[in-house]
């Protein structure tokens, strides 16, 4: 099979990477796209055959991807790389880097994480926007040690409530975090802040904006990126949602809004008529109305793991609350809410997506809701601006405020039972992902653990 038929190289664009390349000392290409996980995969290739491989000419089986179908086991996709993502790789300065779609006999391949994203930003492009995103990615690095629990970097004493440590902060920036903030910046990420989290061994960096696309390609760049440098020091760079039981876990909210696609202004600025005096146009709270309406299937996507799943509680740190939301609530600067306005508004921030997200359809689905809450003027119920982790359930059952699944079994129900959830990932992806996620909670609940031990071994 040859995916390059349909493929139009245009030359000017070959002639500028060729220059680029030349100019970095660049010897090898990596035309890399992810799997459904988020997780990238990819082949190498010498730059002597940047022109074949902008084409499609790298081809995968199958068989060795999730979120293909079983039918296409011995068939072949190709990875035709996006011109304008081409990054220097900072751990490898003879590497090249290329965000990938998938195509499949000749055509886009229907279940390509970032096709689907694509397909969405075209239905906003439709209608005269630009979705730019921000995301604020937490991680842990640990001493890669073989330890039977994960040791931070740092060998000063744990602190009860390391959050905002600046000494642990410090410690760290003598080895693999200035690496990672320096590279980033060399990329043109324009980091503007980073800080030691709740966690222990937790650190968070916050890095400009960009449109959903180049979002997505670069926090799925910036997870390798994270432990290339950590290994280079002994250590390793976890995405794993919550680690420890009594710390805080990873989130990676999504910040979104729309912008005007000819002059590029942000149309969820307040313009006037804002009924929720939060900062945020009409066009930004239908938005958020969409979002909300279908929020338990987006968690599908943007908390996609089992271990998701024990960051969204209210307690679960030795600070306190998590700060995890837990409910179907939205508001302004309340970190009780899943949904929220900040304080400076012109955007709407998803504090439920997590490390673990697949960028691509985490953002995909959100835009979607999005989307939909603009077309049918949606309206949001009254916001939230209460601690809703300080009152009952019976307070908050009287405002129509619901717990969010509560499990990753829940959140895929309610992405199968979800029609946006179809239109969107398309029948291919949907079954998939349905499929992989039901076969994860039956191997989890197959699983018999220690604290079950604990517990009953010797109880009755």
């Amino acid at each position: 099979m040859s995916t390059n038929s349909s493929i139009t190289i245009d030359d000017k664009v070959v002639e500028a990477l060729q220059a680029e390349i030349k100019a970095r000392n660049i010897k090898y290409l990596v035309p890399s796209y992810v799997d459904m996980h988020g997780i990238p995969k990819a082949k190498m290739v010498p730059v002597a055959y940047l022109k074949r491989m902008l084409g499609g000419s790298e081809l995968f089986t199958g068989a060795a991807l999730d979120g293909v179908p079983q039918n296409m086991s011995d068939d072949e996709v190709g990875a035709v790389p996006d011109p304008s993502s081409f990054m220097a790789v900072p751990w490898r300065e003879d590497t090249g880097w290329f965000a990938s779609d998938l195509w499949y006999q000749g055509k886009p391949f229907e279940p390509c994480n970032r096709g689907i994203l694509k397909r969405v930003l075209q239905q906003a492009a439709d209608k005269g926007y630009i979705v730019n995103c921000g995301v604020e990615a937490e991680f842990f690095v640990f001493k890669d040690d073989n330890a039977s629990e994960p040791n931070a970097v740092s060998d000063l004493p744990i602190l009860e409530k390391p959050a905002y440590d600046g000494v642990r902060l410090m410690d760290n920036l003598d080895n693999w975090l200035s690496e990672t903030v320096d590279a980033m910046n060399d990329l043109g990420w324009s980091v503007y802040s980073f800080d030691h989290e709740d966690g222990v061994g937790q650190f968070e960096l916050d890095f400009q904006y960009a449109d959903a696309l180049t979002m997505s390609d670069r926090f799925v760049f910036l997870r390798v990126m994270v432990n290339e440098f950590a290994r280079k020091h002994g250590c390793f760079a976890s995405f794993m949602p919550k680690p420890f039981a009594d710390k805080a876990g990873s989130g990676a909210h999504f910040n979104m809004s729309l912008a005007d696609a000819e002059s590029g202004s942000n149309l969820f600025n307040a313009d006037g008529n804002d009924p929720h005096n939060m900062g945020l146009s009409a066009l930004g709270y239908q938005f958020t109305a969409g979002v909300m309406k279908h929020l338990p299937a987006i968690l599908a996507l943007s908390a996609p793991t089992i271990n998701s799943y024990k960051r969204l509680i209210m307690k679960g740190s030795t600070s306190g609350y998590t700060w995890a939301p837990c409910f179907t609530s939205w508001g302004g600067n309340n970190r009780s809410n899943t949904v929220r306005v900040p304080s400076d508004g012109g955007r709407v921030e998803l504090r439920a997506a997590d490390s673990a997200c697949n960028p691509y359809l985490g953002m995909a689905l959100m835009i979607a809701a999005g989307l939909e809450g603009i077309e049918q003027q949606l309206e949001l119920a009254p916001a939230n601006t209460v601690n809703l982790f300080e009152q009952t359930e019976d307070y908050r059952q009287s405002v129509n405020i619901q717990w969010l699944p509560r499990s990753l079994d829940e959140a895929i129900t309610a992405l199968q039972s979800d029609p946006l959830s179809e239109s969107v990932l398309g029948k291919t992806m949907l079954d998939s992902w349905v499929s992989t996620k039901r076969d994860e909670c039956l191997a989890y609940a197959n699983h018999v653990s220690q604290w079950e031990r604990d517990r009953y071994l010797r109880m009755f």
